[in-house]
């Protein structure tokens, strides 16, 4: 009876066309870790040809002036559809981690002489280990109550990457502007799972990647926002070459390019930046107001068949129940999370993620995860609870979990 209405909710589902755009094994796998990793868009793979055979191997070093050199502010203009921004205040460039550490590093001598920056316990841990660098880093239960007339700073990730919990992006920020402190927001669970609008919120800054949720490919760039008055404020602490005015005068004097531009620094990897687009497009042709739509209708459904039938196996739910207040993935609690994660991948055809020491993250994507992927899911992870099939496997842990 699950299944039947799980077949009934997709036959409904107005985003169903979506899942033929991305790249499937027939029989494969269900794929329920796009929360770390996005399906391959089909349209990347001619893109991916012909950035190789064409651009890169007819056309060489004329492809900068063909395109290649526009990559980060175009492509910062699309994704800036996605996150209530304009196109002149995103980037697409570098790592979430270098992008958080420019502006973090560029936010403390602007509001100089505060100095603090302040995180909360929930963050992922690279975004804390990147702070430490960048000004004088408080770690607190509560960031924002933690804020003070010292502090420079307020980072946090919007999306909790264990349990999906979600901060009120408008809200936080408003709080944290009342001390005097910016706000800088990482996106990066949040970008392409449901509508952000940083306008609205009035944020200073944000970061975010773009291999989750966008689709953009392992590894794939990550992007910047800055807040467009504050960007002739603000210098990037990495002054690279394409930061500068006038980057093929080869001048030895920096001086900051005007906007935004000012915060690009090497090179742009045009092969991995260019395969991103067509997991854009995607995004902007669904409209993030349906994705969003389907992502909490596919995560409502997977607390209910969890609590239906799952419990009595001593399952419990740690995401908020509350879609509101809840990211596009759902992290299940249990003992022996890591050895049924393995099972579900090995014995069972499901493929869903871990994170230490007891979760198990079912991450929704709703341009191509259904809910008859959702149903099979649960259902599989049932018949590993009730036949034991864990046990065969090994409490030592991969490299990459």
């Amino acid at each position: 009876m699950s299944l039947f209405h799980a077949r009934q909710m997709d036959a409904a589902d107005p985003l169903r066309r979506f899942r033929e755009a991305f790249v499937a094994e027939a029989g494969g796998p269900i794929y329920l870790d796009g929360n770390s990793l996005g399906r391959l868009p089909r349209k990347a793979l001619g893109l991916a040809e012909d950035l190789v055979q064409r651009q890169w191997g007819e056309r060489l070093i004329r492809g900068w002036n063909d395109g290649w050199m526009a990559l980060p502010a175009r492509l910062g203009a699309k994704l800036a559809k996605l996150i209530g921004a304009d196109a002149d205040e995103v980037l697409v460039c570098d790592s979430t981690s270098v992008n958080l550490f420019k502006l973090a590093t560029a936010a403390v001598a602007a509001q100089a002489p505060r100095r603090g920056i302040v995180t909360d316990r929930r963050n992922f841990p690279s975004d804390a280990y990147v702070l430490q660098a960048c000004g004088d880093l408080t770690i607190a239960d509560d960031a924002v109550a933690a804020a003070d007339g010292g502090t420079a700073v307020v980072a946090l990730t919007q999306t909790c990457f264990r349990t999906a919990a979600v901060y009120p992006l408008e809200e936080t920020t408003r709080r944290v502007q009342a001390t005097g402190a910016w706000m800088l927001w990482d996106l990066s669970h949040s970008v392409g799972a449901f509508a952000v609008d940083l306008h609205a919120s009035g944020a200073e800054m944000a970061v975010g990647c773009t291999y989750k949720y966008c689709n953009g490919g392992p590894g794939a760039p990550a992007f910047l926002y800055v807040r467009r008055d504050l960007q002739e404020r603000l210098l990037s602490p990495i002054p690279g070459w394409l930061g500068h005015a006038d980057p093929f005068a080869f001048s030895l004097e920096y001086k900051p390019a005007a906007g935004i531009q000012r915060f690009l620094a090497g090179t742009p990897a045009v092969l991995s930046m260019a395969c991103m687009e067509p997991g854009l497009d995607l995004l902007l042709e669904a409209g993030m107001g349906a994705v969003e739509a389907k992502s909490r209708r596919l995560c409502d459904y997977l607390i209910a068949e969890a609590d239906r039938q799952l419990s009595e196996f001593g399952v419990t739910v740690a995401s908020p129940r509350e879609a509101a207040w809840r990211g596009s993935h759902v992290s299940l609690r249990h003992p022996e999370a890591w050895r049924l994660t393995q099972s579900l991948i090995n014995d069972y055809a499901v493929i869903p993620d871990f994170r230490a020491p007891d979760l198990i993250r079912f991450g929704v994507a709703p341009l191509y995860n259904s809910f008859e992927d959702v149903c099979e899911a649960v259902g599989r992870l049932r018949l590993a609870l009730r036949t034991k099939s864990y046990e065969r496997y090994d409490a030592a842990r991969l490299a990459v979990t």
